[in-house]
């Protein structure tokens, strides 16, 4: 037989039991004081995975005290029954990332003649099977994940501003096009969850870090990071994202993010080369990764290397924030860059790397992104570095 006391016992601790475990269950997968570098992913998953059945273990033994608390102590059990209700509300509805982050359930999209987008904001342009889109990083910034078609094509637009990391995607998983939801992050890279399996995918990479799907990649979808000005050089057609003002307190926040203006911990930008916050441009080839720092980018406007003995070019334009990468013909191949127009001995391009001479043939383009340095390394743990 159990005593009162034992009862009443088992009451308290199985509500504490209960507050301390969806506390931890957000803690793993948000940007909270060292949640992010503690290497909690298998762990934060299992608690996901196992919500409910944690919660009806603790609140079964709950019920089991709950009387005896109540007739010992009505206001007591009373008042921490609400306190603990305040947190379980505020860690599954105010505290989860999707409910912080909510995707548009509208796109709006108009042509560069009607939006009211500056010139100068970044976007992520997208151009598939004649059709042109661009979308403003201040919007994905907020939403971190656009669904959208283009040419036919299903694409997921998505944007991680803790790491400064775009990314278009397929969404296609096992052959059907999949649904995802904004489930939190990991070593600070945003984390979706897909609505089938519930595998958990790293936004940087696309791919499946834990769940039945692990190791699984989704695939990527080509883009280019630019200003919006630039874009419309190449595809004065091109639509553009416009906002959903439902929003607009949530995109004002983010106004000075793309340009590097926010002040915040996890969304500065460092001025100086090779700390955590500094920019830089990734590119890999061939498995081989490598970082090129953002500021000797900016002074040099052009920089030639070689990844692999394949040789490149990562140009800068006169924006100081759009910037292309690639291949060379060999390395002896040696351009200037003079108001956006890729210059060589034998001939020129535009900044999208078409040559002006109809007769040559259009450069190569390489994948290439801009992030935070610490973002890419971690990603890309044996990356070199260009100094």
């Amino acid at each position: 037989m159990i005593s009162q006391k034992t009862r009443i016992i088992i009451f308290y601790l199985a509500l504490i039991g209960l507050v301390i475990f969806e506390i931890l269950k957000v803690f793993f997968i948000m940007p909270m004081p060292g949640s992010q570098e503690i290497g909690s992913l298998d762990l934060a998953y299992f608690l996901n995975k196992w919500r409910w059945v944690f919660r009806f273990i603790f609140i079964v033994f709950m019920l089991f005290g709950l009387p005896v608390a109540f007739e010992r102590s009505k206001w007591i059990a009373l008042i921490l029954i609400l306190c603990g209700s305040y947190v379980i509300y505020q860690t599954n509805f105010k505290m989860s990332a999707d409910s912080m982050f909510i995707q548009p359930t509208k796109l709006v999209f108009k042509n560069s003649n009607e939006s009211q987008l500056a010139k100068d904001r970044l976007i992520i342009g997208v151009n598939y099977n004649g059709e042109s889109k661009a979308y403003p990083i201040q919007y994905l910034g907020y939403h971190h994940q656009v669904r959208d078609s283009i040419g036919g094509k299903q694409i997921m637009v998505t944007y991680c501003t803790v790491c400064r990391t775009g990314r278009v995607f397929e969404p296609m998983v096992n052959g059907k096009i999949e649904n995802f939801r904004l489930v939190g992050m990991d070593h600070f890279n945003a984390m979706f969850e897909d609505e089938t399996t519930k595998s958990w995918w790293r936004q940087a990479t696309g791919e499946a870090v834990t769940g039945p799907l692990k190791g699984m990649k989704l695939a990527e979808f080509p883009f280019d990071q630019m200003c919006i000005s630039q874009w419309l050089e190449q595809f004065p057609d091109s639509k553009i994202m416009q906002p959903d003002l439902g929003f607009q307190v949530s995109y004002d926040s983010m106004s000075n993010y793309e340009k590097g203006k926010l002040y915040g911990k996890l969304t500065k930008k460092d001025t100086q080369s090779w700390k955590d916050k500094s920019w830089v441009v990734g590119i890999t080839i061939q498995g081989i990764s490598k970082a090129y720092d953002w500021n000797h980018l900016v002074k040099a406007k052009i920089i030639h290397d070689k990844i692999e003995k394949i040789p490149i070019i990562i140009a800068l334009s006169d924006d100081q924030y759009s910037f292309v990468a690639y291949e060379r013909k060999n390395s002896l191949q040696i351009f200037q860059i003079i108001n956006d127009t890729l210059i060589t001995e034998n001939n020129s391009y535009d900044f999208f790397g078409n040559a002006l001479d109809s007769t040559a043939t259009k450069l190569k383009s390489i994948p290439a992104y801009q992030e935070y340095w610490h973002s890419w390394r971690e990603f890309h743990p044996r990356t070199e570095k260009y100094e």
